[in-house]
């Protein structure tokens, strides 16, 4: 049903993206799966850590059943314009809060099954569920790592809550994001007991999975130092060691953020490089931070060069599978217009396009692949493979016997630093 909230809005035109142009064998948008996320989108007001409301929609203030199908009615406009063929949600952002969890299961319920219906109407499908386990008081001590056992049972039974809903909605993920896993200070948590309790809720979500028949990928997002000051899922090897840990890590993949990367002080790629040389690359979720701020600004992608090597990684690790490109990504406090939220949204489409083309034309070109063969060529040879079966005695008499006296090689950073903007 229209609503009048993109009257005179101009729908999405493109430079760079066509969704049907083949690219190494594949349509771009199976390429790159791109989704809308319902919260910066749609649920967030405009407010920031120094002020508040600054978007007023039609569907503001949030608080009843009436709003969140309103809300719906404009999401899915919205998903029609862009032609986008995915979108992500938090429980929160659907249905208004409660208060108790009888209340919040019954208006998910309502607005999923609403949400069903548009989707019949349209191409648009569910990327991801995940539940808002962050924002509301109850959870200020975290919620799976919660010292108050009531706090872990309403986030068991949340959990279990949009899990059913992802499943109802045919969602490839559930992703669980640890907005407030962490601490603030040591004088008041048992740091093992916690990661017990967090090792432990995961592994019911699992079991959970297999018992429903969800199909979909499980994943976790890691975030650094917000809110708070330590993160128990900082970043992609401290996600990757703590799945180890408990026995998780064939069951579980990452969903990586740039703007979290950013935070963590890595560049995109590495947190894609790191999932991936681990096989626990799941999906990516793409925006950007101000590098002149320290907080998580989450504004979409316009920067093609970081988003060639991001893409260029996550081509090498095989794509996105059932994984894809969420703009996990907001307006500027002041880009109040529904016009902003098309051109915020095909800008950074275009941007993840180009970027996209680039990385496939530099693996396609081979050049970056055949500068790594070179550089690690000695260790193909049969003396190269022996020491890694062999012991320090034997290696130190080899090196005394063959008067082994290594010299520096060039890395080429810069030539390679060339071959990349030949490409962007």
């Amino acid at each position: 049903m229209a609503t009048g909230f993109f009257d005179g809005v101009a729908p999405a035109t493109f430079q760079h993206y066509n969704p049907d142009e083949v690219v190494m064998g594949k349509r771009m948008e199976d390429h790159l799966r791109f989704a809308v996320a319902y919260w910066h989108s749609f649920a967030w007001e405009g407010g920031d850590p120094f002020g508040g409301q600054t978007f007023i929609r039609p569907w503001h203030p949030q608080d009843d059943m009436g709003r969140a199908k309103l809300k719906a009615d404009v999401a899915f406009e919205m998903f029609d314009l862009l032609n986008v063929p995915f979108f992500c949600w938090h429980d929160a952002d659907l249905r208004p809060e409660q208060g108790s969890f009888a209340d919040n299961l019954s208006t998910l319920n309502e607005i999923t099954d609403y949400i069903g219906e548009k989707m019949e109407g349209s191409k648009t499908r569910l990327l991801w569920g995940t539940a808002n386990m962050f924002s509301d008081r109850r959870w200020m001590a975290g919620a799976a790592t919660n010292p108050d056992p009531d706090v872990f049972a309403f986030a068991a039974a949340t959990v279990k809550s949009c899990m059913d809903a992802t499943l109802k909605l045919g969602g490839d993920n559930y992703v669980l994001w640890g907005g407030r896993e962490g601490y603030e200070t040591l004088l008041n948590t048992d740091m093992g007991q916690e990661l017990d309790h967090m090792g432990r809720f995961l592994s019911m979500v699992v079991d959970y999975k297999h018992k429903i028949g969800f199909k979909g990928q499980i994943l976790v997002e890691p975030k650094p130092q917000e809110p708070s000051k330590h993160q128990y899922d900082y970043d992609a090897a401290t996600c990757i060691g703590f799945l180890r840990k408990y026995g998780l890590e064939k069951e579980v993949k990452l969903n990586l953020e740039q703007g979290h990367a950013i935070l963590a002080g890595h560049s995109f790629e590495h947190e894609i490089a790191v999932a991936a040389a681990e096989g626990m690359l799941g999906s990516i979720d793409m925006n950007r931070n101000d590098y002149q701020s320290g907080w998580d600004t989450d504004q979409f992608p316009n920067n093609v060069p970081e988003v060639a090597l991001t893409y260029y990684h996550v081509l090498k690790a095989g794509g996105l599978g059932l994984g894809g490109t969420n703009f996990d990504a907001k307006l500027r406090r002041q880009s109040i217009d529904a016009q902003d939220l098309i051109d915020g949204h095909a800008g950074a489409m275009d941007v993840c396009a180009r970027g996209f083309k680039a990385a496939a034309a530099m693996m396609t070109d081979g050049g970056l692949e055949q500068a790594l063969s070179d550089r690690y060529a000695g260790w193909q040879t049969p003396q190269a493979q022996a020491m890694l079966t062999s012991d320090l005695d034997s290696i130190a008499a080899r090196v005394l016997s063959e008067g082994i006296a290594p010299q520096p090689r060039s890395g080429r950073q810069e030539a390679l630093e060339n071959y990349v903007n030949r490409f962007v």
